[in-house]
């Protein structure tokens, strides 16, 4: 048996990072303003009577609960950050996070769009003044939070990290992100159905924004399912970085990679396990060292398979071998 201590061959599975720390104290800000305006704005609907802002209000209300799903994620992640159950880590809580919340999104838009069709056919009065004012308060609630959601680590990577594109996202902020945006969204049309209802007595404006507010809102929600649910559920990732790992890997004396498996750990990283086949079996260590330049690779599993029988090519006989023997890694 090994009586060696084994911590110099073992890494954390841990990735999260303070991007998400300073997410989750913001989450928590956004959860107050909404809350506050959520209350304001359903009151104001229904004593005002406008349907867009009594909409914007309930949206706001189902938010509250999108976002309390946000920080759940959060702080289950980094509770249960070492916990040995998780084979890969916690990183997938966020991303599922992420698709409860695009699922709620995706409920409130056909709540919105029933009802809205509902106020075609009986449309009620509407103290426009007071309705507006309440709206463009909510609009500035929501322009506010958005600023705080917004996920200024996927910018930086963005703008400083080439090699990849895997898009370095935080899909349970980006989710709690889309919903604000919804509720700025829905501000938007509310004050643009009012201010129509009260000076040209569009009263059925109110009914249409509403529509249309949610058509764009399923939109958003169906990209964050879409996304997300590639991720939960280990779909293949981009084929650029698929083919780094072929080419770094069999640009090398003469292997042959016989079967890859790359999968997400998370929004961020990644892991692969690789079987190659060389007539020049160098250790493990070797081939990892060859895909270090990929930085979204954090878990690394490869299996060297000997061939038997003469090498390839004279050239991967020249590369592969020395006076000496075979090259150390």
């Amino acid at each position: 048996m090994h009586f060696y201590t084994p911590e110099s061959w073992q890494h954390s599975h841990n990735f999260a990072n303070q991007h998400q720390s300073h997410a989750e104290k913001n989450t928590k800000i956004v959860i107050v303003l909404t809350a506050v305006t959520m209350v304001a704005e359903i009151v104001a609907g229904t004593v005002f009577g406008s349907m867009a802002l009594l909409a914007d209000g309930w949206h706001m209300a189902t938010h509250v609960a999108a976002f309390g799903i946000t920080l759940f994620a959060y702080q289950y992640a980094r509770r249960h950050a070492s916990n040995p159950q998780y084979t890969y880590g916690t990183g997938k809580v966020s991303v599922l996070g992420g698709f409860a919340s695009a699922v709620a999104l995706g409920v409130v838009a056909f709540m919105m769009a029933f009802e809205s069709v509902g106020r075609f056919f009986h449309p009620h009065g509407i103290q426009f003044s007071e309705a507006i004012a309440v709206a463009i308060l909510g609009l500035l609630v929501n322009l506010a939070s958005a600023w705080l959601l917004q996920d200024h680590d996927d910018h930086h990577h963005h703008a400083h990290d080439h090699d990849h594109d895997h898009g370095h996202q935080d899909h349970n902020l980006r989710a709690a992100y889309f919903h604000v945006l919804a509720d700025a969204l829905t501000s938007i049309l509310a004050i643009i159905a009012l201010v129509a209802g009260k000076f040209w007595g569009w009263i059925w404006l109110d009914a249409a924004m509403g529509l249309v507010g949610a058509a764009v809102i399923i939109r958003w929600a169906y990209g964050l399912v879409n996304d997300t649910s590639a991720i939960l559920l280990d779909g293949s990732v981009d084929k650029k970085i698929q083919l780094e790992i072929l080419t770094a890997l069999e640009t090398d004396s003469d292997n042959r990679i016989t079967d890859l498996h790359v999968w997400y750990l998370n929004e961020n990283y990644l892991a692969a396990t690789i079987a190659l086949v060389t007539h020049f079996p160098q250790s493990p260590e070797y081939y990892k060292q060859q895909l270090s330049h990929i930085s979204s690779l954090a878990h690394v599993i490869v299996e060297v398979n000997p061939c038997a029988g003469e090498p390839c090519s004279t050239e991967a006989s020249t590369i592969g071998t020395t006076a000496s023997g075979p090259l150390a890694p």
